[in-house]
């Protein structure tokens, strides 16, 4: 059996790696981009010397796509843009999920895919204050109104349903909230925003979708092993959910004595109308970075479950207090 494991050498990337070579017998190709540092999936992989294939290639690439499907089982799909101009973003989002699509539906066996998602996808600008955000909650309606990476996650899973659909493609699709731990971002933007020195605490009480990188590849892991395959989707957070507060508190105790400035939600959406309207004011020329729109979709207090992933049989494998204790202690 032979997993793909695209985006291989990400945050979550490795760290699924790292499971599927000590959880399972699975021998693993990893692609990674060329001129990409393997130096952390190498380590990963020491033990496993026979069972791990790294291979560089650009996805965008459809002969490359043709043979890193050659004779796999299942794929785990992580690659996506992550910044960028919108051009790129699209490219390396949409068009490279499309050379995938297309080469596995040309090998002559059937491929299970794993896509790898976002909360990001969600119309939670639309939901109540405090409304839970589980796999029934509608989609994006208007991907144009956020931001890049939002749209480009939206788009490459409108391609996954869409090819599942018309090519039967055995499908599961994967949301993971906040992905933590050591090696990934130091504070989420839904804790709020560094401005010219300055930390806006902008989160205030809201939860956070908090998951620890070894709890969701967990999840990928056992999504892999007992999901139907039949066009799913999952949520990933972990159970002991914390506020934004409560984050920040710890680290400033724990990590860097950050000087902030507190902006309630209101303030913040009075804010975004003010740059709103001083956008159109001036005719683009100050580009309207906070609109009513994106900081609802970021910043609106809601609720999240796991729950229909616990029912498949995911556990959490680190507490939040252990998590977040390893998140900073690598932050120091």
């Amino acid at each position: 059996m032979i997993a793909l494991v695209t985006g291989a050498n990400g945050f979550l990337g490795s760290s699924l790696v790292a499971g599927l070579l000590s959880q399972t017998d699975y021998q693993v190709r990893c692609i990674v981009r060329p001129g990409s540092s393997i130096e952390k999936l190498k380590k990963t992989a020491t033990d496993f010397p026979d069972r791990c294939e790294i291979k560089y290639g650009a996805l965008h690439n459809y002969s490359i796509c043709l043979d890193i499907v050659k004779n796999v089982d299942i794929v785990f799909h992580l690659a996506s843009a992550k910044s960028g101009a919108p051009a790129e973003m699209f490219h390396g989002s949409s068009v490279t999920t499309k050379c995938l699509l297309d080469a596995i539906v040309n090998t002559n066996k059937t491929i299970r895919l794993v896509h790898c998602s976002s909360f990001s996808v969600y119309s939670v600008a639309e939901l109540k204050s405090r409304e839970m955000v589980n796999e029934h909650t509608p989609l994006e309606r208007h991907p144009e109104k956020r931001d890049l990476y939002a749209f480009s996650k939206w788009h490459q899973e409108q391609l996954i349903r869409e090819y599942y659909k018309k090519y039967n493609i055995p499908t599961v699709i994967l949301r993971p909230g906040v992905i933590y731990g050591p090696g990934g971002t130091p504070i989420s933007t839904r804790v709020g925003l560094s401005v010219f020195g300055v930390f806006l605490f902008i989160g205030g009480r809201n939860i956070l979708p908090l998951t620890y990188i070894d709890n969701c590849a967990e999840a990928f892991l056992t999504v892999a092993e007992k999901a139907a395959f039949e066009g799913e989707t999952y949520n990933i957070v972990d159970d002991d959910l914390i506020t934004a507060g409560k984050f920040l508190s710890l680290y400033r105790a724990q990590v860097l004595r950050l000087r902030f400035i507190r902006v309630p939600y209101p303030l913040m959406w009075l804010l975004s109308v003010l740059c709103e309207k001083y956008h159109v004011r001036s005719k683009g020329q100050l580009p309207d970075v906070f609109t009513r729109y994106k900081s609802a979709s970021m910043w609106k207090p809601q609720t999240f479950t796991n729950m229909k992933l616990k029912q498949l049989g995911w556990t959490m494998k680190v507490p939040t207090d252990l998590g977040l204790a390893k998140h900073f202690e690598y932050l120091t």
